[in-house]
């Protein structure tokens, strides 16, 4: 039997590792996933028949309970809202890693990690990283939800004092640390707990919406390194090993998402950017300064009227469930022969890929979708340029000024388009709450609306063009 779960427990992970290369691109996405699925299953079924497991009916329970719910919030759940699912889902896997230690420190026979009184020290080691990282997961993940669901969810307490105070909880949990692992005390565990909980608050409350698709990419690694801590202690090779290329390839994310805005993983977690309005690079006669605003006949004249159209899609297409009808106006592009491309910056929305998600549930074509370093370049002779809810990754002051708290960011190079077509309800900044110099360029025109609305009325308006 060892043997043979030993297989399987392979089996699954050649099928977790599979599908991580399978998510590498929207046209293997599918398939990487039924592919993942399958990989769960052969790990589940596997543990369910380990000796070990026993003939006990709970597992079956849990699982029963957690498809239904899972099962009732995937139909329910609307896709601007995955952002908000993902963070919430992190914080149930740090809550399980925080959960298994405690069972292990409470029984420690039942695990083979020792007896109550003399527990292996790497076994303490384990639980004591297993459950750190976990509680920093779980508080962490709970406040990205909270950021991005919005409204009074968003409006959480801060501290005076704050970095003062993380650097101090983060000293108190070294210590904590040592205690825990020399001592096998309860009550250290406890403390442990407790402080790694109030760690992840204190690390993730002063961060911006700006921000978000770093933190949800960071959360996603920090699950994945509290679970292959707690396979240490279950000794599950399977959970190592899923946990490490959760882990692993979170923080890979990360590193990728920071490069895209130009700054490093310190300063997303310690700097606040997109936090709030102190700092906000503006001018001061932002208000005053005229920019040419047009309306659907215009924007519909134009795009109808143009060799190649670049859609460049953002949250705010996202907000307004406009993904549908974005998609209907590129069929009518494409079939009055114009050429039609969709722009993805790195981190459009709130999540990584969140507008590759949206684009391919309207059903537009892979083939049209490009990224960043991909498209860039085609804006200079693109005739118009359709910008839609996208603010900061579209902004030329993060190339032209040095003061901006986004210069250096690599954006999309629309203002090279010769129109670009702006679609937003005003003239706000985005969350990084900095002044979009493109909404001032001789060649934009702002198509102030909500984004489903204005395109609708551009895509009736080609119908009779």
């Amino acid at each position: 039997m060892p043997t043979l779960a030993a297989i399987a427990y392979l089996v699954a992970a050649a099928c977790f590792i599979i599908a991580l290369k399978g998510l590498a691109s929207p046209k293997s996405a599918r398939t990487g996933n039924k592919i993942g699925m399958i990989g769960m299953a052969i790990a589940i079924a596997t543990t369910l028949l380990l000796p070990q497991t026993g003939e006990s009916t709970a597992p079956l329970i849990g699982i029963a309970l957690g498809g239904l719910v899972g099962t009732g919030i995937a139909l329910r759940i609307k896709m601007t809202q995955m952002p908000q699912l993902v963070a919430a889902f992190h914080s149930l896997v740090g809550l399980s890693a925080v959960l298994v230690a405690g069972a292990a420190l409470n029984s420690p026979t039942a695990f083979g990690i020792g007896t109550a009184e003399n527990i292996h020290t790497a076994s303490l080691v384990e639980m004591a990283l297993g459950a750190f990282i976990g509680a920093v997961t779980f508080t962490g993940s709970l406040v990205a939800f909270a950021k991005l669901q919005g409204g009074k969810f968003a409006k959480l307490p801060r501290f005076t004092g704050h970095r003062l105070i993380t650097g101090a909880l983060g000293f108190s949990l070294i210590l904590l640390v040592m205690l825990f692992v020399g001592t096998g005390s309860s009550f250290f565990f406890l403390l442990l707990v407790l402080a790694s909980l109030a760690l992840g608050y204190m690390l993730i409350v002063p961060v911006g919406g700006a921000d978000m698709p770093v933190v949800v990419s960071m959360l996603n690694s920090y699950s994945g390194w509290a679970a292959s801590g707690i396979g240490f202690t279950l000794n599950n090779p399977l959970l190592i090993i899923t946990g490490a290329l959760v882990g692993s390839s979170g923080a890979i994310l990360s590193y990728i998402m920071c490069r895209a805005m130009n700054r490093s993983l310190v300063n997303v977690i310690f700097g606040g950017f997109g936090a709030g309005s102190k700092g906000v690079a503006t001018r001061q006669d932002a208000e005053t300064r005229p920019v040419n605003q047009g309306n659907p006949d215009d924007a519909a004249f134009l795009m109808k009227n143009a060799a190649s159209v670049i859609i460049v899609p953002g949250y705010g297409m996202a907000v307004a469930q406009a993904q549908h009808v974005v998609r209907e106006m590129a069929d009518l592009l494409k079939s009055a022969g114009v050429k039609v491309r969709f722009a993805i910056h790195p981190v459009a929305g709130r999540m990584p890929g969140h507008m590759n998600v949206l684009l391919a549930e309207a059903g537009v074509s892979y083939d049209d979708v490009f990224e960043l370093e991909d498209i860039n370049r085609d804006f200079s002779t693109a005739d118009v340029a359709f910008v839609i809810g996208a603010n900061d990754v579209t902004n030329p002051a993060a190339k032209t000024d040095p003061h901006s708290p986004i210069y250096g960011m690599p954006v999309l190079e629309v203002e090279k388009a010769r129109h670009v077509l702006f679609v937003k309800r005003g003239m706000s900044p985005g969350y990084a709450g900095v002044e979009n110099e493109l909404f001032y360029k001789d060649n934009t025109l702002m198509l102030f609306g909500d984004a489903k609305q204005m395109t609708d009325s551009i895509v009736k308006a080609m119908k009779v063009l």
